[in-house]
């Protein structure tokens, strides 16, 4: 009894200071985007008082929220999918590990928060119509994602090929729905479906011996990125009569710090029931699975146990915080900063705004960590969050150029993309694999609650199409890091061959003097 009380007193210290590290983390990660809106509000875009204490609270929320979730997801959704993984590999059947992929694809997806702000800014699409299309679409791709897997399939062959029918099929599909297509890809991998579908792929592939098991564990979240994109623009093409529509954000009037703080009282329970309702199918798809299997040991489902509660809570905080915090301001921020004459303001303004909100999302950090460790050091975090930076910020300031111009996203992703497959064929896979990945993983809750509504109140203010020019900015968010990791991959090959090219000429050259210093005797 005493070894189990003081067993249980050292996983508390040690949780408390995991738990330390976060917040720590999670602090650093948005303190420079608050730390931007302040200037900003203060510069050019002035915010009101009601405001601006919203996006404090929010900002609060977001750092204790995300420093809670990282530590659930450590300790619950990455050993629960890679036990899920590894276990439905050995099944002798190749039909049951499909279909357990497919129905957890769907479950995954019908969970994902950022797809429920996407359905409520389209509100004449019925909200259960798309989600549900987009989880089938998830689902499918899983499954596709498993069979390339078992079939040993290069990842770039089945991307080139998806994007192809995606990009041939746009043509047919109302206008209104493309940029929503697009940004339904990249809603869906969000904090809930990305940390667990990459775990899921890191179990499937621990499987495997060959030399490319671990290359092969990236690639899921991509290739579930396009499941959505095709379904939504089939629906927009079985049924053209419900043309898109949006919602424009309500700035809440607030007075004092007591009304902001009530409204987070009040706008809470809807959260908590939210985020309750996207876990629970997950929880008892676990269950049924530990019944049946009996993979995990006591000690560890205690664990699990414990790591979902933070999971729950941190997730309740994170969206509580960015939804009636960030959103109110990004809209404000976007329509103040296009009106009058500071509209040009808006693409250097999106671009560093872009660079700092990506550290923000929990997503992205669950994807740099996973990397670092299956790559073994060689690809580190901070040169995946550095290029994520850069990515984003070109993107942003991309969709702010949009919204100014009015020119077609597609002119913007076709050659974007034709580039980003061109370049698989000529980057190590690991890096392809990553790429797009962190496309998926970039464009999370901080671009559907912050992004979305600075670039909707922007288009609102320049009098532009909100559903043509604003909606995109997600699919933007969620190319440019195609270029920006995979250009990583291609200076890390270009590296590796110049220093063989050099340990190869110091060989020569030693083996050389060698060669000289050798004295032949003549008998």
């Amino acid at each position: 009894m005493q070894g189990m009380r003081q067993s249980w007193q050292n996983h508390l210290g040690q949780t408390k200071t995991i738990l330390y590290e976060k917040a720590r983390e999670a602090l650093a990660s948005v303190l420079p985007i608050t730390a931007i809106v302040l200037i900003i509000s203060i510069t050019v875009a002035p915010l009101t008082p009601g405001t601006m204490v919203l996006f404090l609270f929010g900002a609060v929320l977001l750092v204790v929220g995300m420093g809670l979730f990282t530590l659930g997801v450590d300790m619950s959704m990455i050993p629960m999918g890679d036990g899920i993984g590894v276990q439905i590999s050995k099944a002798r059947r190749v039909v049951i590990p499909l279909v357990v992929c497919f129905v957890l694809g769907f479950v995954v997806t019908m969970a994902e928060p950022d797809l429920q702000v996407l359905a409520e800014q389209l509100p004449s699409v019925p909200n259960m119509t798309l989600i549900l299309v987009v989880a089938v679409g998830v689902g499918f791709f899983l499954v596709v994602a498993q069979v390339r897997m078992l079939l040993n399939i290069p990842l770039s062959y089945m991307l080139v090929f998806f994007y192809l029918v995606v990009f041939a099929l746009s043509f047919f599909v109302p206008e209104s729905f493309v940029p929503a297509a697009f940004d339904s890809g990249g809603v869906t991998t969000g904090p809930i479906t990305v940390p667990f579908i990459m775990a899921l792929g890191i179990g499937l592939a621990a499987v495997r011996s060959d030399k490319n098991s671990s290359n092969d564990s990236f690639g899921l979240v991509a290739l579930c990125s396009i499941g959505p994109i095709l379904s939504v623009m089939i629906l927009g093409i079985v049924m053209p009569d419900m043309d898109a529509a949006y919602t424009a954000v309500t700035i809440p009037e607030i007075a004092t710090t007591q009304e902001a703080a009530s409204l987070f009282v009040h706008e809470l329970p809807d959260y908590i029931g939210e985020v309750a309702v996207a876990l629970l199918p997950i929880i008892a798809i676990f269950i049924l699975f530990q019944l049946i299997f009996r993979r995990f040991q006591r000690h560890q489902l205690l664990k699990m146990v414990i790591g979902m509660g933070y999971t729950y809570l941190g997730l309740v905080l994170f969206l509580t915080g960015v939804n009636v915090g960030f959103l109110p301001a990004g809209a404000t921020i976007g329509g103040a900063i296009a009106s009058g004459g500071t509209a040009w303001l808006l693409v250097p303004i999106g671009a560093v705004v872009g660079y700092f909100i990506v550290r923000a999302e929990p997503a992205v950090r669950v994807l740099a960590r996973q990397v670092e460790e299956i790559s073994n050091g060689s690809i580190t975090q901070k040169a995946i969050n550095r290029a994520l930076s850069i990515g984003i910020a070109i993107s942003v300031g991309l969709a702010m150029l949009r919204i100014l111009t009015g020119i077609s996203i597609l002119w913007f992703l076709i050659p974007g993309y034709a580039v980003a497959l061109i370049m698989t064929f000529f980057v190590p896979q690991i890096f392809t694999g990553v790429a797009f990945d962190s496309g998926g993983v970039a464009s999370g809750p901080m671009t559907t609650t912050f992004l979305l509504p600075l670039a909707m109140g922007a288009c609102e203010a320049v009098g532009g199409n909100v559903l043509t020019d604003a909606f995109g900015i997600v699919a933007l968010v969620a190319m440019t890091p195609l270029f920006t990791i995979q250009l990583m991959g291609l200076v890390d090959k270009l590296k590796s061959r110049a220093s063989t090219k050099a340990l190869r000429q110091a060989i020569h050259q030693e083996l050389e003097s060698l060669e000289e210093g050798v004295i032949y005797w003549e008998e």
